[in-house]
């Protein structure tokens, strides 16, 4: 089966190249966590699935490293994709991912095990491009009174 790249395809080159990263997690004031800082690489697969690999830091000196795969289904006109890292069990699948008016916005919607770690949660991330070389990924929960939530954010920069 071919799939010819649509325009959300190309929307996802926005990603490629090699940037420097640095993460805030907020947990509440009762769990501060340092930003940590990290590398990711992004590459393409085929014309239509761009492969992201990260590596950075985690709270007590360790080192976490997780892929996110995103593509575009045209039946479906959804982005798609998946999550994984070397600091979890669980794999992450965005099911439903839309792009802004503006072509700057991608929210990608999963589900999750939950903080409190009974049941699952609703989890968006939200890549924002903001130029050509500095995007921001947010990543939300929907709390228990149906509000998102923003519990990490991480800024990416172009190495040069």
């Amino acid at each position: 089966m071919h799939v010819e790249p649509q325009v959300e395809h190309r929307w996802l080159e926005n990603l490629l190249g090699e940037w420097t990263i640095e993460t805030e997690v907020d947990m509440g004031a009762e769990k501060p966590m340092p930003a940590s800082v990290g590398k990711e690489s992004v590459r393409q697969l085929a014309d239509i699935w761009v492969l992201c690999d990260m590596e950075g830091g985690m709270p007590g000196d360790g080192t976490a490293r997780s892929q996110m795969t995103l593509g575009y289904d045209p039946q479906a006109k959804l982005f798609v994709g998946s999550f994984v890292s070397s600091c979890m069990a669980y794999l992450w699948v965005y099911t439903s991912g839309t792009l802004d008016d503006a072509g700057t916005t991608l929210t990608l919607n999963t589900t999750g095990p939950s903080f409190t770690g009974n049941g699952v949660s609703q989890y968006q991330d939200i890549i924002e491009i903001v130029d050509e070389d500095h995007r921001i990924l947010h990543a939300m929960m929907l709390d228990e009174s149906e509000v998102w939530q923003e519990f990490m954010t991480t800024r990416y920069t172009r190495k040069t």
